[in-house]
This record gives structure tokens, sequence and C-alpha cells, in this order.
């Protein structure tokens, strides 16, 4: 996967300026996973002291974005991608550093593969989940990004 955290932190400023503000950054990306951490500021909370949840909702949704840009990126294809659908839940107060982690790349990688093959759409289902610097889980995303060969 050619696509690294300094680049798509770099995409945050110039294209997400709003996700960069809000100090949403990569922290890894390979052809499996991605994680992406932000820290409990000012900027980003709540009136409840805890990160709001959009911000966490953005940082989740990068992780499973990332993936599937990437795949499209390594396909040398035309391919939209769009958020068709997501849910989330909240176990617990986002504060301090917290870190999403999406795990799914390989599921993107087969819906890639069918999209080319049969020219249909396809959709996808993919979870980040959010967890605090001791380790407890504070919310989980899921994404349903549909992917379809451009004519």
């Amino acid at each position: 996967m050619d696509i690294s955290p300094r680049k798509l932190n770099a995409f945050l400023l110039f294209k997400l300026p709003s996700a960069w503000l809000c100090g949403i950054r990569v922290k890894t990306i390979d052809s499996a996973s991605c994680v992406v951490g932000v820290k409990h500021r000012w900027i980003n909370q709540n009136p409840f002291k805890s990160i709001f949840w959009a911000v966490q909702g953005m940082a989740a949704e990068l992780t499973t974005g990332a993936l599937v840009t990437g795949y499209i990126r390594n396909s040398g294809k035309k391919i939209s991608m769009l958020v068709a659908n997501n849910n989330a839940t909240f176990i617990k107060k986002a504060t301090g550093q917290i870190t999403f982690v999406c795990a799914d790349g390989y599921l993107v990688e087969d819906v890639i593969k069918k999209a080319i093959e049969t020219g249909e759409g396809q959709t996808v289902w993919m979870k980040s989940i959010g967890t605090n610097k001791d380790g407890f889980e504070v919310s989980t995303f899921n994404f349903e990004w549909t992917v379809k060969v451009k004519s």
C-alpha cells in the first residue's frame, strides 16, 4: 500500500481541515489495518468534557476510509467510494488519548476485486473500535462503504 501516515495527515490538513484542527492523526496504515489517534482537547470536546461524538466519528471513519482508498489506488482503476450507512455505540467517556483501529483491510480487498470483476456496485461493512490509553473501549463505529467502478 503506497499510502503513508504522513501523506494522509497532509491530506487532512488541506482537504479535511476540521479533522486536522481537532487533532485527528493517522498513526499507522498497512494492507490489513489503520490506526488513528485523537487527544481530548478544548477544541474537540462536548459540554460533558469528553471528545464530541462527531470527532470520534471522523477519526473512526478515517480508519476505514483510508483502507478503502488504499485498495482503490492499488487497483489502478477509477472507483468511486461513499459511506451509505453507519452506526455507533458509545461505552465510556472519551477523555485523554483515544486510538481508533480498523482491522478490516482483508474485507476491502475482496470487495474491490468483486466490483472490478462484475462491474457492479458492492458494499462492505467495516468496524472501527476506539480505546483509551488504558485499553478500555470507549466507542465502536460501523461504516457501510459502497464502491463502484466508474465507466
